[in-house]
């Protein structure tokens, strides 16, 4: 009897909590995203209708054919964000619209994106827990993702690896790596290979420059880092995922598992190089990212924000994969941008000769390479490495009358704002980097209608790194070969995180 009586207690314990972890979830993941959906919609927001648990998903996993067969066009909006391009002719440039049960804030506005932003409205928004969650085996805590105190705390330590000085004692070991990238061309062309596809190593090259030059790692280290990160990006961006579903991972057991070991691939792997480090301490003098952070925690060694070994972990791979993705995007997407237009590619040479008179480069003569500034600017523009900014809103933001509730994300398309012509004009579409000329916004009638590098306090830390590498790699190029497109480029931009030419960038070379 009085086991049977125990057993009924036990049963009923267990289907109370039964029923109250269901009522959670009921509650998370119907009630409050449509709670959500309402205020939203009192507040003026309007958007494609969600489907439970999907979302807008499938509608944005509609196959779309990327790909270019009538030539090379930059008006590429519709072609890497369709289901935006066809929502934004239904709802304008500010809707809503969903992955699974979040909800997203869809931007493409600039001045609604000031108003929202500006001043103490800045610091309501903070990172998205959904893509924390998500991208954790990429960034886990790095920069990127950390928020507060925290991200303070990291910001003030890795802004030290930036400085002037450290930046201009980059350029020897940038130099020496580009040479031997170019020796390698020039041994093809030598037995008659002039096709090359340039993209690959140039992003080969940008691993290796940010390998030695942020964290003192050897070339046959930094090279197992970057294919482990490279395969982790595949892993995590090329595929179809259910960001925002409920669940989801369970649903994909197989990915799951295999990004979280390959992510645990990546921190030991780093952990092992910060241990090697650690046990040579006249290499902690050295005056990079890495030494940087271990004098932090020298200095720091009695306090509580001292940097955890996770901590150095994350910023590893934060920094090795944001330190060399866009600088080699952006030299990827210029060097075909040259050969299409061989008129700029003759002026940058020209440029680059009246400015070093055939000396080797310094920091003084990449700030006079002005022109090379304009097509810069004008490449990220068109095709910005960087195609879209998240937030999410850390408490309800209130503009007036109208109420953003807590937890609503932000997205901010990037790509959308670069290629707007009631910003830009006719001729947004053009590759006409003389509209930066005299204009450091390049004549956009907004001026946060252009976002390279983010925007607020959250702007990219490392943008002055990258963009001496970007005018250091191309001079050396420019003064060595002729560009032009192969006849098998196929034009196929793609986001996969970043902006990526998917087939590649095969050019035809020619030694001047």
């Amino acid at each position: 009897m009085e086991l049977s009586q125990s057993n009924q207690i036990l049963y009923m314990s267990l289907t109370a909590i039964l029923i109250y972890l269901l009522s959670r979830l009921f509650s998370l993941f119907w009630l409050s995203p449509t709670s959500t959906r309402r205020r939203l919609h009192l507040n003026g927001f309007d958007g494609p209708r969600p489907s439970f648990p999907w979302g807008n998903l499938m509608e944005m996993y509609r196959k779309v054919d990327r790909s270019n067969s009538f030539g090379i066009s930059h008006n590429i909006h519709s072609t890497v964000f369709p289901y935006f391009a066809t929502w934004r002719k239904i709802f304008g440039k500010v809707f809503i619209y969903w992955l699974g049960t979040e909800p997203f804030l869809y931007i493409a506005e600039p001045e609604f994106l000031k108003k929202v932003t500006s001043g103490s409205m800045g610091k309501k928004w903070g990172k998205p827990n959904v893509f924390k969650h998500d991208r954790k085996p990429m960034f886990g805590k790095g920069l990127v993702m950390v928020e507060g105190d925290d991200w303070t705390h990291h910001r003030h330590i890795i802004a030290r690896a930036f400085s002037v000085n450290n930046l201009n004692s980059m350029i020897g070991k940038m130099v020496e790596s580009t040479i031997n990238m170019l020796d390698t061309w020039s041994n093809r062309l030598a037995i008659g290979i002039h096709e090359i596809d340039v993209e690959n190593d140039i992003t080969r090259n940008a691993a290796e420059i940010i390998a030695k030059t942020s964290f003192g790692i050897s070339q046959e280290n930094g090279k197992k880092v970057f294919e482990k990160l490279q395969a982790m990006q595949i892993m995590l961006f090329r595929s179809n995922r259910l960001v925002g579903v409920p669940f989801s991972k369970l649903l994909f057991p197989k990915q799951s598992y295999k990004a979280w070991k390959l992510g645990k691939e990546i921190d030991q792997l780093l952990l092992t190089i910060i241990s090697s480090r650690r046990e040579n301490p006249a290499s902690n003098d050295q005056q990079d990212l890495l030494g940087y952070m271990f004098a932090e925690n020298e200095e720091k060694a009695t306090s509580k924000r001292k940097l955890t070994s996770r901590e150095l972990v994350d910023e590893c791979k934060t920094f090795f994969f944001g330190g060399h993705e866009t600088t080699a995007l952006a030299l990827s997407w210029t060097l075909l941008l040259l050969a299409l237009y061989p008129e700029w590619q003759k002026a940058l040479r020209e440029e680059i000769e009246e400015v070093s008179k055939g000396e080797p480069l310094s920091a003084d003569m990449l700030v006079r390479l002005t022109k090379m500034g304009w097509v810069w600017n004008e490449v990220l523009r068109l095709y910005s490495p960087a195609p879209n900014v998240q937030r999410q809103a850390r408490e309800d933001v209130v503009i007036g009358d109208v109420v953003i509730p807590k937890g609503t994300n932000m997205w901010i398309d990037v790509v959308g704002m670069h290629h707007d012509p009631t910003l830009w004009g006719d001729d947004v579409n053009e590759f006409k980097p003389e509209r930066f000329k005299d204009n450091i916004n390049g004549g956009c009638k907004h001026r946060m209608g252009f976002l390279p590098f983010g925007f607020g306090g959250r702007i990219c830390v490392g943008r002055n790194l990258t963009i001496m590498e970007y005018k250091i790699v191309l001079s050396l190029i420019l003064r060595k070969f002729s560009l032009s497109v192969s006849p098998t480029y196929i034009h196929s931009p793609r986001i996969m995180l970043s902006l990526r030419p998917s087939q590649g960038v095969p050019l035809i070379l020619h030694h001047l």
